[in-house]
């Protein structure tokens, strides 16, 4: 860890001669030292003030730290304690883009061999310990604060995202478009030239639902986009009351996520690879795919399956493409292998008109019961969880409905808005009452509203868009903040990531997550970090609190602002890095009141980041 320091005795002759030779020595040795660090270990440009090479012989810019003691045995000498920097190296330049987790060059020095035909090198490989770096991830030459919501939705600063390939490349499709310093979005996409919104409008009235509303009367509300492109379907259909989970990998297209995020839409890094999509069965009402470029015939299905896991029964899959609609013998032959597996599936096409086809899937088993039993493909072995998500392997079979389900012909959620506050019927499977749900509800609207207060002076109108709850247990968090205009990303620690089932219920997005290790997204993402008793959790698993406080800087935007709640020692340990993280621009910490989710005594830790200056960044 920074900071640790051994001081041993030497001795010296009283010759001056001698001791003037020991001492020119030394500093060759420590120059020899200093350049051979400096050449050896690339991603940082800039070490911390307090380095010095512990006993382990550990890097300051590679390797994670290592919690050696429990937070209150760290805690105990707090003002004299060596293990806490003044300050973090930063990486270089080059890194203002990193996503550990999702870089491919390490999969190149790793020397792995990913299936490129099936995508795995578009999936998430981290790090070992010993390469994760230990170094403050740096903004872009010229960063300014970003354009706040709503006006972000159609434009960005050009300075924050210096990556205009798209702009050309997509130049006859109205993506985006390059304008002085800044980047504009006219709303177009591939399928869409004359804008999304003209587009969602369309599909209304293909499925005629009410008003041409494309939330169907509050029935539809969680939506996939998949293959999102910079994410102006999700983003017009804000107006319909429907939240899209926007998705798209870092690939030839790379910052199409970061673009999106910029932007202030709901999205996020992913890939239909190998692994299920960390998301549990029966989440969406609507999938939606237009000219995603994916090859839905391959492996049996299997990627067509990933999407009927996740559907609710009755769900919809939204296909815009030349497969629909062009009359060539390549795209007939795809049209028609796809429509016998969809039958095979047991879906039934809703709507069809010019370029898109509306799918539905079942409402029970019944048409599955009917097939015949070496009917292909399959359905899962009984004993197979459609909700486990996290480094799962996609399977090609049909997740059937449970025995309730199929009796109740859905999933019997309620429309939205109700939805969010109304228990959800998924409770029961993971021993929650009802009673319980209003509870936590209750709890977490009293405690939003005491964080407000505390950040009252020095909360801007819009200055938080993008949200991230670490630890969402049932949603509340997210659910006291509806009343904003903001959105969240609910993360669901693995240990407990069956609730997350009750997030999408509730009509809120979200993500399983492992804090062990990076997320999946770019630097300087959100806006507002929350994290509740999640430094304690990986604490308990062997996980260093000083390398989560590291990625939670990647994750947050300058400005940007980070409530952790937690016991005392955390916060009293974390406190002390707050200046070497360049996190007091603003600070505040009280004792909050004790409430039925609070397992031990807490406290609230709300943090500020600062904006770099130029000369710290160039460093």
């Amino acid at each position: 860890m920074y900071g640790m320091k051994h001081k041993s005795e030497l001795s010296f002759p009283n010759t001056h001669k001698l001791l003037k030779s020991v001492l020119i020595g030394l500093v060759v040795c420590l120059g020899l030292l200093c350049l051979y660090y400096g050449w050896s270990f690339g991603p940082g440009s800039r070490r911390s003030d307090e380095e010095a090479s512990g006993s382990d012989g550990s890097d300051p810019i590679f390797g994670g730290f290592v919690l050696h003691r429990d937070f209150d045995d760290l805690h105990e000498d707090q003002e004299h304690n060596s293990e806490v920097p003044k300050s973090l190296p930063v990486c270089d330049l080059q890194f203002s883009d990193l996503i550990p987790c999702i870089d491919r060059n390490l999969i190149y020095q790793l020397r792995l061999k990913p299936n490129l035909t099936l995508m795995e090198h578009y999936e998430r490989h981290c790090p070992p310990p010993e390469r994760r770096y230990n170094c403050l991830i740096p903004p872009p030459l010229g960063y300014k604060i970003p354009i706040r919501w709503p006006e972000s939705r159609d434009e960005v600063w050009k300075a924050n995202i210096p990556h205009t390939h798209l702009a050309q490349e997509k130049s006859d499709q109205n993506w985006m478009v390059v304008n002085g310093d800044k980047i504009n979005f006219p709303g177009g996409g591939t399928h869409f030239h004359d804008g999304a919104d003209k587009y969602i409008v369309a599909l209304s009235r293909m499925l005629k639902f009410p008003a041409d509303k494309f939330n169907n009367g509050g029935n539809i509300r969680n939506v996939l986009d998949v293959g999102c492109g910079v994410a102006s379907f999700g983003a017009y259909l804000l107006s319909h009351h429907v939240i899209a989970l926007s998705l798209a990998p870092n690939d030839a297209h790379e910052n199409q996520i970061q673009f999106a995020l910029e932007r202030g839409i709901p999205s996020t890094l992913g890939i239909l690879g190998t692994k299920r999509l960390t998301y549990p069965s029966r989440s969406f009402e609507l999938a939606h795919c237009s000219r995603c470029r994916i090859d839905w015939l391959q492996r049996d299905g299997i990627l067509l399956l990933e999407l009927d896991r996740l559907l609710r029964p009755g769900g919809y899959f939204v296909y815009t493409s030349p497969e629909a609609y062009a009359q060539d013998p390549e795209n007939r032959r795809i049209w028609n292998a796809m429509s016998d597996l969809l039958k095979r599936m047991c879906w039934k096409v809703a709507a069809k008109k010019e370029q898109s086809v509306v799918w539905a899937k079942p409402l029970t088993n019944s048409c599955y019961l009917k097939r015949d039993p070496q009917t292909q493909p399959p359905l899962c072995d009984s004993d197979d969880d459609p909700d486990a998500s996290w480094n799962v392997s996609m399977k090609a079979c049909i997740s059937r409905y449970s025995a309730k389900v199929h009796k109740e012909k859905g999933s019997r959620v309620a429309p939205w808005p109700q939805r969010l506050t109304t228990a959800p019927p998924r409770l029961e499977e993971i021993g929650v009452s009802p009673e319980e749900f209003q509870e936590d509800t209750g709890i977490w609207r009293f405690r939003v509203i005491e964080y407000w207060k505390q950040m009252k002076s020095v909360i801007q109108k819009n200055s938080i868009r993008n949200v991230m709850d670490m630890n969402s247990n049932l949603g509340g968090f997210a659910a006291a903040l509806n009343g904003k205009d903001v959105w969240v990303m609910n993360v669901a620690p693995v240990r407990v990531s069956s609730r997350l089932k009750i997030i999408y219920d509730r009509g809120l997005i979200g993500t399983v997550h492992d804090w062990c290790e990076a997320f999946s997204t770019y630097p300087r993402t959100y806006d507002l970090l929350h994290a509740w008793a999640v430094f304690s959790e990986i604490n308990e698993r062997g996980c260093g609190a000083e390398d989560l406080l590291i990625e939670m800087d990647r994750i947050l935007r300058p400005d940007g602002f980070v409530i952790i709640r937690d016991k005392p020692a955390v916060i009293n340990y974390i406190r002390k890095f707050l200046t070497a993280l360049k996190w007091d621009g603003w600070l505040s910490e009280v004792e909050p009141r004790v409430d039925a989710l609070s397992s031990s005594e807490e406290r609230v830790l709300i943090a500020r980041k600062k904006l770099w200056d130029e000369g710290l960044t160039a460093m």
